[in-house]
């Protein structure tokens, strides 16, 4: 995806996915009827309809992922609840973003991520994630995890930016934005399922990696696990 394709979006809103380019196609979100390109995404007619749907994968910079399972939806004659990012609009398409069982939906996925989140950086945290879950209501968890990252050490090894893993929800934001974006391919993935991790190089510390320090990934992380020194006086410490 070139950045010439983002020249429609605003600023100051993230539309979730990027924009298309074809024939109008007109759908209602919440009753609300909007037209938008054909090849949009259900989470990009909802912003522009101004219908906020939460998510944590999913940002205009970037191709749909699907992977955090917040932004869930219901529409009409379809049965579940399918990821707005990764579903296509169609003529006629009648998209519900708010219900009780969609709230329960979502309340149950952040507190999943909550539970191996450093319950410490809660309160007063400023990310996408923070946002998600004061828009949830979510504060607190039913679960005790028999096993946590929140005693992976953290990545300081970059002289400009630092890697705290026991932030890190694997949303694969990060990895997409090094090769989307910058071109890099420093990051990946490695393991599955618990073991899932965001890896620089062959799982090496970033400065060693083949990172090249541009920033994307710092800039696209949703819960502050990759951020800026610059905003630490003194060593970074977790809480």
């Amino acid at each position: 995806m070139l950045w010439s394709e983002l020249r429609d979006l605003k600023d100051d809103v993230d539309f979730g996915t990027p924009p298309r380019a074809g024939a109008e196609v007109t759908l209602t979100v919440d009753g609300h009827t909007i037209s938008v390109p054909a090849g949009s995404s259900v989470m990009l007619a909802a912003a522009k309809a101004q219908r906020n749907i939460p998510k944590l994968c999913a940002t205009d910079t970037l191709e749909a992922w699907g992977s955090c399972r917040l932004c869930l939806v219901e529409i009409e004659g379809r049965s579940g609840y399918p990821a707005s990012c990764t579903t296509i609009v169609a003529e006629g398409m009648a998209v519900t973003t708010q219900s009780e069982q969609l709230q329960r939906l979502r309340k149950g996925v952040l507190e999943l991520y909550l539970s191996d989140f450093p319950a410490e950086d809660v309160d007063g945290g400023w990310s996408e994630f923070h946002t998600a879950l004061a828009q949830g209501g979510v504060t607190t968890h039913p679960y005790e995890p028999v096993e946590t990252h929140l005693s992976t050490p953290v990545d300081v090894s970059n002289p400009y930016f630092l890697f705290d893993p026991a932030k890190c929800i694997v949303c694969n934001r990060c990895v997409r934005a090094c090769e989307e974006i910058q071109g890099t391919f420093a990051l990946t993935v490695q393991g599955r399922g618990f073991d899932s991790k965001v890896a620089a190089g062959q799982d090496q510390p970033f400065f060693e990696s083949d990172c090249v320090s541009c920033g994307a990934c710092v800039q696209t992380c949703p819960t502050q696990a990759l951020i800026e020194k610059s905003l630490f006086e003194g060593d970074y410490i977790r809480g």
